[in-house]
C-alpha cells in the first residue's frame, strides 16, 4: 500500500508545478485577447493552456491532478505554453519520468528563386508563394491587390489561415468565407499529420483555438483535405464580385513551398476585371514581396 501511495507524488508535484506555472501567467503574456469579464482564478484557466497545448480540457485537467502520464511530445508543448526556461523544462520531464529531447528544428524557409522570378514575371497574374503551416513567404503587386497589402503585415503574422480568421477584412473578401476557412483548416491537420511536433504550429493552433470558436470546432472536426484546383468567388473592393479559378503549384525544389494563382479565362468578364485589377495596383504602387524568410 505505501509503495503505491508513494508512487503518484512525482506525479502530483508535477501537477502542482503546472499549476503554479500557470497562475503566474495572465492572458496577454501567451496571446489571447483580454476581456471585460472579471477571472476567478489568478493566470490562465486550465481550458485556456489546454486549447493553447492543442489538447482536451479533460487530458490537461488529468495531468494537473497526478491521474495521467504525460508524452513527451505534449510535455514538450505545455513548457512552451507556459514559457518555461531551460531549468524549468527539465525539471518537467524530471517529474513526469521522461527523457528530455528537443524537437528537431526545421531549417528556415526561404522562397525558391525559380518562383521568386515566376512572381516577378506574372503581371496580369494574382499570385503568392506559401510554405509550412500557410506561411507567406512571397507574392506579386496584382496578389497584393487581390488580396491584402501583406507588406502591411508583421513577418511574424504572414500567415494565410491565420488572417482569414483574424482579419475582418479577408472575412469580407470572400463570398463563401466558412467554405474556405473549413478548407484552409483541415488543409492544417492534414500538415499537423506531417509534421505534429512543429512548434510553430501549435503555436498557431493554440492561439487561433482561443480566439475564434469556429476554428476551435473545426479543428476538433478532424476533417483533412489536400491543396487542389478550384474557384473562388470574391467581393473585392474594386472588382466587385468576381469568380476566378485557383490552382497551386508545388515547388520540386522544396514539397513543402507552393504558388497559389488566381487565373480566369480569355475573353470573360473575369478576365477583364483582372485587368482593371492590374491597371489599379500599377496605380497605387502597391509592392511586391523581394523574398521572406519564415
Amino acid at each position: 500500500m505505501l509503495g503505491s501511495m508513494t508512487s503518484n507524488v512525482p506525479l502530483n508535484e508535477l501537477g502542482e508545478f503546472l499549476k503554479k506555472r500557470r497562475s503566474q501567467l495572465s492572458p496577454r503574456t501567451v496571446g489571447l485577447p483580454s476581456t471585460s469579464r472579471p477571472r476567478r482564478v489568478d493566470g490562465l484557466r486550465r481550458e485556456e493552456v489546454a486549447r493553447l497545448a492543442s489538447i482536451s480540457t479533460d487530458y490537461y485537467t488529468r495531468l494537473e491532478q497526478g491521474r495521467m502520464q504525460a508524452s513527451a511530445p505534449v510535455l514538450d508543448t505545455l513548457a512552451r505554453v507556459l514559457h518555461l526556461d531551460d531549468d524549468e523544462r527539465g525539471y518537467l520531464f524530471q517529474l513526469a519520468g521522461k527523457t528530455t529531447t528537443r524537437a528537431r528544428r526545421r531549417g528556415v524557409q526561404k522562397v525558391q528563386p525559380q518562383l521568386q522570378r515566376m512572381l516577378q514575371d506574372f503581371t496580369s497574374v494574382p499570385a503568392i508563394v506559401q510554405g509550412r503551416r500557410g506561411d507567406i513567404l512571397a507574392w506579386n503587386a496584382l496578389a497584393a491587390a487581390l488580396v491584402t497589402d501583406f507588406s502591411r503585415i508583421p513577418e511574424k503574422h504572414r500567415n494565410y489561415p491565420r488572417l482569414l480568421f483574424v482579419d475582418q477584412a479577408m472575412r469580407d473578401l470572400y463570398a463563401d468565407w466558412e467554405g474556405s476557412a473549413r478548407i484552409a483548416v483541415a488543409q492544417l491537420r492534414m500538415e499537423a499529420a506531417k509534421y505534429p511536433e512543429d512548434p510553430r504550429l501549435i503555436e498557431l493552433v493554440g492561439e487561433l483555438s482561443m480566439r475564434d470558436q469556429q476554428f476551435a470546432q473545426w479543428w476538433g472536426d478532424h476533417r483533412v483535405a489536400a491543396r487542389t484546383v478550384g474557384t473562388k468567388t470574391l467581393n473585392h473592393p474594386v472588382m466587385g464580385e468576381v469568380t476566378l479559378d485557383c490552382d497551386t503549384l508545388t515547388a520540386n525544389t522544396d514539397p513543402d513551398q507552393y504558388m497559389t494563382v488566381w487565373t480566369a479565362a480569355p475573353a470573360t468578364p473575369a478576365h477583364d476585371r483582372l485587368r482593371i485589377l492590374a491597371s489599379w495596383a500599377a496605380d497605387q504602387n502597391l509592392p511586391a514581396s523581394s523574398g521572406w524568410e519564415a
